[in-house]
């Protein structure tokens, strides 16, 4: 699905939410494109323009925090759309639960996954694995994490992940193959309703 499409659902979803519409998860796959949070630095890009340009590669600035992040098949994005007047209008909890959901969810494929004492996401040793990126408006959460499945991590080349520098890996480059991406949402869900408490239907 192209960014600004999923990007224009989110909105939708986030007015009904406000609403009192039950909250929504949105799972994606998005063809290669650079979003540029509100903290993104000029030399987060590594590419010139003329170089994203020949490769087909989208550039958009957007509104969450952050900084740059590349998404591209094989990467699970899922945008969590939450009423935090529901979970205690506490961002720092709530972020810790969303890399606590990525932490079960490897865990399940038998990879050992940590925290970050200073950053945000999910890391495999000193390895990202899954970065974090949300918007709020009215207590309402949007944007949301990218998991990289079956990443071509080449693609990170052309940028410092989060204006980091890191080296990005994959559930496929840990297990030394192709992973389910169907098998991945699956245990998304499971460890995403045990995590926040929730029956999602």
């Amino acid at each position: 699905m192209k960014y600004q499409d999923a990007y224009e659902i989110q909105k939708e979803c986030a007015a009904k939410v406000a609403d009192g519409h039950p909250d929504t998860l949105l799972f994606c796959e998005h063809p290669t494109v650079l979003t540029l949070g509100r903290m993104t630095k000029k030399d987060s890009i590594l590419w010139s323009s003329q170089e994203l340009e020949k490769n087909k590669v989208q550039v958009l600035p957007i509104d969450r925090g952050g900084d740059v992040t590349l998404h591209t098949p094989g990467q699970l994005v899922v945008y969590s759309i939450f009423n935090l007047n529901y979970y205690g209008k506490n961002l720092h909890d709530y972020l810790r639960n969303l890399e606590q959901v990525g932490i079960a969810l490897l865990d399940g494929f038998d990879i050992v996954a940590n925290r970050h004492p200073e950053q945000t996401g999910v890391w495999i040793k000193h390895k990202k694995i899954m970065s974090i990126g949300i918007g709020v408006r009215k207590w309402v959460s949007y944007h949301g994490i990218g998991l990289n499945v079956n990443t071509d991590l080449d693609y990170f080349s052309m940028i410092r992940p989060c204006g980091l520098n890191v080296t990005m890996t994959s559930m496929a480059k840990i297990k030394g193959q192709p992973v389910s991406m169907d098998e991945v949402k699956e245990k998304f869900i499971s460890v995403f309703s045990q995590i926040f408490e929730l029956k999602i239907i």
